[in-house]
């Protein structure tokens, strides 16, 4: 066992989360109580995670549900991160982590490469849906930033000729070509400086380290497909305006 779950454990994990709350409060890089709700919020979705999964891996309408409920909480999620005002826009977000998501996981069953069972399902879903989820976050609130930052350059633009998809596009497409490199950091550093959590979980499963570490590729390699057309798609939806910040 990697770790033991006891009091020690417990305490320790309520220390280390106390202490990230005083780092960001002393620093001042957002509000503390933030940090202190995010973990609580982790905690309380694992165990309730941990408790259902025994039995929604067991039933296809159960595991169904289950999956759309990943994707729906990664769509609101993504949603507020880009446009935090509420409105029609935030809905958007819907699509670059399905347009995503969803051939990979059809390619993966239908090749046998992931059996269609929801002990295996489940988790390589997650991994997709929450490398989609950074990917749109990352190039919605970039993209959208720097247009707002560079406005005067898509006037410049329009006023040369550009349409306004080009126009934003030219402003646009480097910023959110930042949401890319995050993923490929870690696919460049892997074995040197982490150990991911797929390898790690394999090696403790029982399988052997070969074994262990083409699996890790294969989720890193899906991981790059995926947060590349996440990010595509997000820029896509920011130059043709549907992506949007309410003006204030």
């Amino acid at each position: 066992m990697l770790l033991h779950v006891n009091a020690t454990f417990v305490a320790l994990l309520a220390t280390l989360l106390a202490l990230a709350a005083g780092v960001v409060a002393v620093a001042r890089l957002g509000r503390p109580r933030d940090t202190l709700f995010a973990g609580a919020r982790a905690a309380t979705q694992l165990v309730a995670v941990s408790l259902a999964i025994g039995w929604v891996v067991r039933a296809l309408p159960l595991l169904l549900c289950f999956l759309l409920l990943m994707y729906a909480v990664a769509v609101r999620t993504a949603g507020r991160r880009v446009v935090p005002a509420p409105g029609r826009a935030w809905p958007w977000a819907a699509v670059p982590i399905a347009a995503a998501v969803l051939p990979v996981v059809v390619a993966l069953l239908l090749t046998g490469v992931v059996p269609p069972q929801g002990i295996a399902l489940v988790p390589v879903t997650g991994i997709l849906i929450g490398g989609a989820l950074t990917a749109t976050v990352l190039a919605g609130r970039r993209s959208l930033d720097e247009l707002a930052t560079r406005w005067g350059e898509v006037e410049a633009g329009l006023a040369l000729g550009l349409t306004d998809r080009e126009a934003r596009m030219e402003v646009a497409r480097e910023a959110a070509s930042d949401a890319l490199l995050p993923g490929m950091d870690q696919t460049r550093t892997v074995g040197l400086v982490t150990l991911p959590g797929a390898f790690v979980g394999m090696l403790l499963g029982g399988a052997s380290p070969l074994h262990a570490g083409a699996v890790q590729l294969f989720v890193l390699v899906a991981l790059l497909l995926v947060q590349a057309v996440a990010a595509a798609v997000t820029l896509e939806l920011v130059t043709r305006g549907r992506l949007v910040r309410p003006q204030p």
